[in-house]
């Protein structure tokens, strides 16, 4: 049954947003999903034994047709078919939102090396394409651009020949259309620290024996700075996966990706929350469709 309906789709989006993520796992509830399922016909056509996970199950199941999809469908399939297919949790590890000069990274992921994934969506258009790759390529080896069917022609139109073309088919599908050359003689040594916390970039240097005097916080960023620029582009970027691995390491996450229904997966990957928010947001998704109608 198509319980579809154009006016739902906002509605429908925003279930998947870290507010009500953030909410569940804080409170154990979220108001805000109660108030989002009235918005759509979801209720109406839930089983009676349906769970809050079994709603976002079905929620998902209607984003993810072609023409309604947003940013999150296209994490969740990177999230599930490249990070935790292609890869798993203990030998990669997943950036989302990383800075890159004066873009952020839609999706990076940590493996060998570094691969960014710059999502384009249906509701997206592809105006900021060719800046967003060009700082890409600034820092990290390998930038790929994931796109809806309608957009593939535009992204190999706008994208140099280095520049891995990915496509989320109809059917829910990544189909590689060219693949991205492995290039980490190109990044910006300096565009690199600007990305990283002070404590990683400090790991850095340490680890490819360069000493890190000691200095004021007035001066550290300056120096700093400089000794990234005398850095060679090859073995920073080898001694920046090892460090970011470790250091945004996902491996923890995994007992609660394994307890959360598919939908949710992705959200626990990129919205960040309290360990010990865990089991609340685990029995808040188990939580009957009709009890979670009286949330507040």
């Amino acid at each position: 049954m198509n319980i579809y309906s154009p006016a739902h789709l906002p509605a429908l989006t925003r279930l998947f947003s870290a507010t009500v993520f953030r909410e569940m796992a804080k409170n154990g509830r979220s108001s805000l999903f109660r108030r989002l399922i009235v918005q759509t016909d979801l209720i109406e056509h839930a089983d009676q034994r349906a769970t809050v996970g079994d709603t976002f199950d079905s929620a998902f199941q209607i984003l993810k047709v072609a023409g309604h999809r947003d940013e999150y469908i296209y994490r969740a399939a990177i999230s599930h078919k490249v990070l935790m297919g292609t890869h798993s949790l203990r030998t990669a590890s997943m950036l989302n939102e990383f800075r890159a000069g004066s873009c952020k990274a839609d999706l990076v992921i940590l493996n060998g090396t570094a691969t960014v994934y710059e999502i384009k969506s249906e509701r997206d258009t592809l105006a900021r394409l060719a800046n967003q790759v060009e700082n890409y390529k600034r820092v990290f080896a390998k930038v790929n651009v994931i796109a809806s069917e309608g957009h593939v022609e535009g992204v190999l139109a706008t994208v140099p020949d280095d520049v891995g073309v990915m496509c989320l088919s109809k059917r829910y599908r990544i189909k590689t259309m060219r693949e991205a050359v492995d290039c980490p003689e190109r990044i910006c040594p300096v565009t690199v620290f600007e990305s990283l916390r002070m404590t990683e970039a400090i790991a850095i240097l340490q680890a490819m024996g360069v000493t890190v005097p000691q200095l004021p916080n007035t001066k550290r960023h300056a120096v700093m700075s400089d000794l990234f620029a005398a850095l060679d582009p090859v073995g920073l970027h080898v001694e920046m996966v090892r460090t970011l691995k470790r250091t945004r390491d996902l491996a923890p996450l995994g007992d609660l990706v394994d307890r959360l229904p598919k939908s949710l997966q992705a959200a626990a990957l990129s919205v960040s929350i309290r360990r010990a928010d865990h089991s609340r947001l685990v029995d808040a998704v188990a939580t009957p469709l009709r009890a979670a109608m009286a949330w507040s």
